[in-house]
């Protein structure tokens, strides 16, 4: 089974730029989008071939969240819940349009049933010294009672849960090209951020692409536009796949699937594809 996870900056901006020969050469069977910035009905139209939900923002024109099954993948489609608390009510706007997860049911080549939670994630990118950083420190507190729950949830034999998507804070120096003049400085690099990351982690979730490439360099995945950002891969690993223990162990291969040149590009951000052997 394929997964990617894409930030799009805006699905109709991308898919004028494109989006649909990466989305038919990468041919992923789920697809997890974050910062969709559209309604329902635009989204699914520009994702053709797939099965898809969106959960727009409240506030319009920021972010969106979409899970999408290719249609004629080996997947079944099951529930689906939007937002990290339940009922959605409780949450901010702020927040909306930014947690939404569906059960699967993937199929192998054997007939063997694999149940799964996919969650498509967008966490705030938050400022520091401004209420945008309170409001990213109050989704992350809802998010991590929702991962302990989860990761309870498929250690007592639960579906196993993949969590991805843009989740705007890295984990080290070898996430993030300039690590020291933004470390402690910059929102997405505090160690409070972090500490959140590191938390999931020591509690057994897998920061899969990592697991795959413990001591590379990034490889990164979203690239400022200011300056020569992306010519000089002055880049931050800010998209993640986190899974359960059982369903990391089962990943084979990851790629970033980074454009070959700056005019190629369709997003600020890269795709990270995941191939797991169910």
């Amino acid at each position: 089974m394929r997964v990617a996870t894409i930030n799009v900056n805006g699905i109709r901006a991308a898919a004028r730029k494109h989006m649909d020969s990466w989305l038919e050469s990468s041919a992923p069977d789920v697809l997890l989008v974050q910062e969709v910035r559209a309604d329902e009905t635009t989204a699914a139209a520009l994702l053709p071939g797939y099965e898809s939900v969106i959960w727009p923002c409240r506030v319009k024109g920021r972010a969106g969240v979409a899970v999408a099954v290719r249609q004629g993948a080996p997947v079944t489609v099951g529930a689906v819940r939007r937002g990290v608390s339940t009922p959605e009510s409780e949450e901010p706007d702020v927040d909306s349009g930014r947690w939404l997860e569906m059960d699967l049911t993937a199929t192998n080549g054997t007939g063997a049933r694999t149940p799964l939670t996919v969650v498509s994630a967008y966490f705030h990118s938050g400022q520091v010294g401004t209420i945008k950083m309170d409001q990213k420190y109050a989704h992350l507190n809802l998010v991590d009672a929702r991962m302990t729950s989860l990761l309870a949830s498929a250690a007592a034999g639960g579906p196993q849960v993949l969590m991805a998507g843009d989740l705007n804070i890295v984990r080290s120096e070898r996430d993030i090209k300039n690590w020291r003049p933004n470390h402690n400085k910059s929102a997405g690099v505090l160690d409070e951020e972090i500490a959140y990351l590191e938390r999931w982690f020591g509690a057994g979730w897998v920061d899969v692409a990592r697991s795959l490439a413990p001591d590379a360099q990034g490889p990164y995945t979203w690239w400022s536009q200011r300056g020569k950002a992306f010519d000089n891969d002055a880049g931050w690993r800010i998209d993640y796949q986190v899974a359960t223990p059982q369903l990391a162990g089962r990943a084979r291969a990851f790629t970033v699937d980074r454009a070959p040149s700056y005019a190629e590009r369709w997003s600020d951000h890269a795709p990270l594809v995941v191939d797991y052997d169910l």
